[in-house]
């Protein structure tokens, strides 16, 4: 039985200038969102996607292309969302303010294009302007557009809705070859949408329900209900069942795409560890969890307050919040189908909403949250298609009634556009970030834990380390938090204290490369540097493009006076972070220690380029320049060094021999003077005082080695 022909939708108002009005609506919410662009990157997968990320950073390339389409990285498949990241790399370097703009384009695209969709469906320009801006505008979208590790969101959005638009070309009569066109753009772009991000695997779905309404292509039999109508009597449910397998066949493409998307996806995020087992959360409590976030989108989407990246799965909810938000659900599920055949749009935008947020309910949990913002930008379509449809269904009513819903409507847009201004300034930074989660949210170890990764990297280890503490408070066997403690812990020159919490991370992730590293960096300070190079040797093996852990293998090799092997380990971390200023730092030293002054030279220069005000590298690339004979621009050299550190001791040294060299014992002598304040065992400073004290001595000295 083939399927009916399809009923066009109404033909749109005269007025009506489509694309004219999806401009104003992308530039509408530019506005609205433009302040995005004066975030920055946040420490939350931040650093996998791009500012960590030396494949992404490296921009566009064939290896770069490669490992797009064949990376697991960061627990997913996603090639065009690399290979964007990439192109925002080649175009902004790491100024976050073009990352920013790209999103927010992106977003403005997906309101047009929501638009065009909206006023083919309703055949109305306003209903299908407030659809698209209240789906824009909404509070609920700036955890999408904003951060910018959420870049496939907006992405696969643009696909899915271009492939929304092409099908509904494809099953509008007549047929013909320009619909077998559009079928296939349809199918293409639903290909790129998923190679975006797999969330909307549903969008098959979707397809069905559509051609239950606006298309009202449900097939019927001959003789059967009028055409306004769709279905097959109900006293005949398997003739009515068996009767759409023509529709159903049609999108086997689509299906086939969603069906590896989700195994391909499935099995990347379980190797990846994104896929919590069922020892860390029962099936009860995922089971429980549906309802309850049911009701929170729902909540949420009507009252858009107390918004935050992330919302701890609590673990247990009550029975009766359970029961309750069940009862809510099934009630409403159940009001939208009984009324489906005289307010179709109440049933399609409703099963949208709810059949496109099942594959981030839990069932198969991925993190540790319960809900996530981010997960309605897709399913939030459905319900603007709702709305869009019962505003053009409203003409019918008086004046003065659609005079009064246009300005509530108004009213309503731009609430949510001053609460989504107000959000997005929650995203300024990590600190904002996950203060706001905190303010917002109770038990919330991840918030803790980021907010004392965000403290360590301003140097702020104290409150860094009470925020650990916190996170570990809540999860005692936290590993990012253990890790994260131990780490800073080292820093503060306290490897003993951090080496237990290290070790406990390890235990509980023993795949971390990141883990390993810190590891290996604790127990160098504590002089066990055979044991460092094994975790060092560890992290290298899960993975061996770890820049730190090649930049800290080859320091460790270093003071094993292992120079050759030490080269070799920090020539691959400058190659694959090239914009370290440390580590070409550490390369010069082990290149001056072999005699290789002119190729340290060229190291220390490039880390000073990278960091000027590095001290250190100032210092010596002055012990290499002594060696190459080039005394005044040593001296320059040690003199910008003491210019950034002027209780610098060892270059006061440096510079003392250098002048001892030059003939000038008494600039000698002040320096030396300096070295005994600054540091009274001293013994070579003691050493050189007590020769150019010395009557019979001329108080002649050589430059050290690059120290």
């Amino acid at each position: 039985m083939k399927p009916r022909p399809t009923v066009a939708p109404r033909r749109p108002d005269r007025s009506a200038t489509p694309a004219g009005a999806a401009a104003c609506i992308g530039l509408l919410t530019v506005f609205v969102f433009m302040r995005a662009v004066t975030c920055g990157f946040v420490d939350y997968d931040d650093g996998d996607y791009v500012t960590a990320n030396p494949h992404v950073q490296a921009g566009w390339s064939i290896e770069g292309l490669r490992r797009a389409f064949t990376s697991g990285h960061a627990a997913n498949w996603h090639p065009l969302t690399w290979l964007s990241h990439m192109t925002d790399v080649a175009w902004f370097g790491l100024r976050p303010a073009g990352h920013h703009l790209t999103s927010v384009l992106l977003h403005a695209i997906n309101a047009a294009l929501l638009f065009l969709l909206l006023l083919r469906v309703t055949g109305r320009l306003w209903p299908a302007v407030f659809g698209a801006l209240a789906f824009a505008w909404h509070p609920l979208r700036v955890e999408s557009v904003v951060w910018i590790s959420e870049r496939k969101d907006v992405l696969s959005l643009m696909f899915g809705l271009i492939t929304l638009l092409a099908w509904a070309r494809a099953v509008q009569p007549p047929g013909g070859s320009g619909q077998r066109r559009f079928h296939l753009a349809a199918v293409l772009s639903y290909a790129a949408a998923l190679m975006s991000k797999p969330t909307l695997v549903t969008l098959p779905f979707v397809l069905l329900l559509l051609d239950f309404w606006p298309f009202r292509r449900t097939p019927a039999p001959a003789g059967s209900a009028s055409p306004a109508r769709s279905g097959i009597p109900v006293q005949d449910p398997i003739r009515h069942l068996a009767a759409w397998w023509p529709l159903i066949r049609e999108k086997a493409p689509f299906f086939v795409l969603a069906l590896a998307s989700s195994v391909v996806t499935y099995l990347v995020q379980k190797s990846g560890g994104a896929v919590a087992p069922e020892t860390a959360l029962s099936w009860p409590a995922r089971l429980a969890n549906v309802p309850v976030s049911y009701a929170r989108y729902l909540a949420k989407t009507l009252l858009p307050q107390d918004l935050a990246v992330l919302y701890p799965h609590p673990l247990h909810w009550p029975a009766g919040t359970v029961i309750g938000c069940t009862v809510l659900c099934v009630g409403l599920t159940t009001w939208a189908w009984a009324v489906r055949h005289r307010r179709p749009h109440l049933w399609v935008g409703w099963a949208w909403f709810c059949g496109a947020l099942v594959p981030m309910m839990g069932i198969v949990q991925v993190g540790i949250q319960s809900m996530a913002d981010r997960y309605t930008y897709w399913p939030s379509v459905g319900l603007s298609l709702a709305l869009a449809a019962g505003w053009a269904r409203a003409d019918k009513q008086p004046r003065s009634t659609r005079t009064m819903a246009s300005t509530i409507a108004c009213a309503l847009l731009l609430a949510w556009a001053g609460l989504t201004w107000r959000q997005i300034g929650f995203w300024k930074n990590s600190e904002t970030l996950f203060r706001r989660a905190l303010a917002v949210t109770r038990n919330n170890e991840l918030a803790h834990n980021n907010l004392g990764y965000a403290y360590a990297r301003q140097g702020r280890w104290q409150e860094a380390i009470a925020e650990y503490r916190a996170a570990l408070a809540i999860r005692p066997q936290y590993p990012d938090a253990l890790n994260n403690l131990g780490h800073a812990l080292t820093e503060l020159g306290r490897p003993a204290e951090a080496l237990p919490h290290l070790e406990n991370a390890v235990r509980l992730r023993p795949r971390d490369p990141a883990i390993l590293n810190n590891l290996g960096n604790a127990l160098a300070d504590l002089g066990r540097l055979d044991e460092a190079e094994r975790a060092y040797r560890r992290a290298l093996k899960i993975a061996p493009d770890h820049a730190d852990a090649h930049n800290n293998l080859g320091v460790t090799l270093a003071m094993q006076r292992r120079f050759e092997e030490a080269i070799r380990h920090l020539r691959d971390a400058v190659r694959l972070r090239p914009g370290h200023a440390p580590t070409h730092s550490n390369l010069g030293n082990a290149l001056a220690a072999l005699g290789r002054f002119a190729e340290a030279e060229q190291a220390y220069r490039r880390a000073l380029t990278l960091d000027p005000e590095d001290a250190r590298t100032y210092n010596n690339l002055g012990n290499v320049l002594i060696e190459l004979g080039r005394w005044t621009e040593a001296e320059a050299a040690y003199m910008r060094a003491l210019e950034l550190k002027p209780d610098n001791a060892e270059t006061h040294f440096n510079l003392a021999q250098l002048r001892l060299r030059q003939g000038r014992r008494e600039e000698a002598r002040r320096h030396l003077k300096e070295v005994l304040r600054l540091r009274p065992d001293h013994a070579e400073a003691r050493a050189q005082w007590q020769r150019l004290e010395s009557p019979d001595s001329d108080g002649a000295g050589s430059a050290p080695p690059p120290r």
